[in-house]
């Protein structure tokens, strides 16, 4: 297939917290997705799933993706299965599938579920595409991640949806977006923050009218991001108010509650499927020995109450102010937890500093790679919810100089990117 063919072409960007699709078709400058929902449109569209018993569809459970899944998990919260971040687990090798009610599902049974969903809120735009191309991370999330079984999955989610399906990395698109606003030749780091990983790449953009004008130099990236953020948030202020620090008599010893309870509670993508027979009846079993078994009463009646959204409603509203203010007030209620505490903006930093200490040794890491030094790097554009993330931000400026550092299109970039690379005729240069 030519790029001067009448195609129907597509970027995807599925994000861990958010995703984003542009269409083209042949030559024809990209243009966003408009997604369809109850209250209107939206060129980006909540990564999220909601399961719910109902007995008039084919198998018992119906399913909504995105704002609609939003909208289904607030109509009946404890009657509802409100998945997030999913996208994380995706090179895990430890995950096997997640209960839902009485199925399971396997990642790429998720994956496919929530693009059809996604589809189905297009319009007819998302379906019989010639060309896809897919955004996916420098360096998955998760500790060990299976780059391999990740290929394997997203190939399984993404199979019949295109003629063809094509995989790019996530920063290399956005140099794409980046290069299309741009004349003159340079020398750029993009820096994409999401919520599951941070990547890096280092792109040598040529003068306009280049036959290939973004030349890849070198990549690294971190599996850490916005979520790992918002774990150090539940871990400082929610968690020791559901037992963490906390022991539980066993015999004549008193031991830790295990922190893989807490670990879970705080990762999205996990703290849904923690609702199960196992699991809680795990934690009943530790409510009945805890040294304070009124905590662990509160983690379960959390869980119980899949009152996960709401948590990361309230962790999300103080990340955002705390982009602005210098203090802001984190506020939760429900499940018998009530929580109003002042956090500072310094306080903040203090708790993600050795996350930003790793995104800065895979910006070193980046640059080794495509053996560039940071006086040769013209500019840095800054992509990724997390980018406005103040100590995020301070890391280049510091750097590479403020007046290097570049954004616009946080949510939308990549995507945008990733239809400018389907256009091309010739994808090899930029296929990961």
């Amino acid at each position: 297939m030519t790029s001067d063919q009448n195609g129907r072409f597509a970027g995807l960007d599925f994000g861990t917290t958010n995703s984003v699709a542009a269409r083209a078709s042949g030559a024809d400058t990209p243009r966003l997705l408009s997604f369809s929902h109850a209250d209107g449109a939206t060129e980006v569209f909540r990564s999220a799933l909601c399961f719910w018993q109902d007995d008039g569809v084919p198998g018992g459970l119906a399913a909504a993706a995105g704002p609609a899944a939003i909208h289904e998990y607030l109509e009946d919260p404890s009657g509802s299965r409100f998945l997030q971040s999913f996208k994380s687990v995706a090179a895990s090798s430890t995950f096997d599938s997640a209960p839902v009610f009485t199925k399971r599902f396997r990642f790429e049974e998720l994956g496919r579920r929530f693009i059809q969903e996604m589809a189905s809120h297009a319009r007819g735009e998302f379906q019989r595409l010639d060309r896809l191309v897919v955004g996916r991370p420098v360096h998955y999330a998760g500790m060990r991640p299976d780059p391999v079984l990740a290929r394997q999955r997203y190939d399984a989610m993404f199979d019949g949806f295109a003629a063809e399906v094509h995989y790019v990395y996530e920063p290399l698109a956005a140099a794409f977006s980046f290069a299309s606003r741009i004349s003159d030749p340079a020398t750029l780091l993009v820096a994409d923050f999401g919520g599951g990983t941070s990547d890096f790449s280092v792109v040598h953009i040529r003068e306009r009218g280049a036959q290939a004008r973004c030349v890849p130099l070198g990549h690294a990236g971190v599996g850490l991001a916005g979520d790992r953020f918002d774990q150090r948030i539940v871990d400082r202020l929610v968690l020791p108010v559901l037992g963490k620090g906390s022991q539980y008599r066993s015999f004549d010893k008193v031991l830790d509650i295990p922190a893989s309870y807490f670990a879970d509670f705080s990762d999205w993508s996990k703290l849904a499927l923690m609702r199960n027979r196992k699991t809680l009846a795990e934690l009943d079993r530790l409510r009945r020995s805890a040294v304070d078994p009124d905590a662990i009463t509160r983690m379960i009646a959390m869980i119980e109450n899949e009152l996960g959204f709401a948590l990361y409603d309230a962790v999300g509203r103080l990340k955002r102010a705390l982009s602005d203010e210098e203090q802001a007030q984190f506020q939760f209620s429900g499940g018998g937890v009530t929580i109003d505490a002042n956090v500072t903006r310094a306080e903040f930093e203090g708790w993600i500093s050795e996350d930003v200490a790793r995104m800065a040794g895979a910006v070193d890491e980046a640059l080794r790679n495509a053996g560039v030094a940071e006086n040769e790097i013209d500019r840095v554009f800054l992509t990724g919810g997390t980018s406005l993330v103040p100590a995020v931000r301070a890391l280049f400026a510091t750097r590479f100089g403020e007046e290097k550092l570049m954004s616009g299109g946080e949510l939308t970039s990549i995507a945008h990117g990733l239809a400018l690379v389907a256009q091309e005729e010739d994808l090899s240069s930029w296929t990961a």
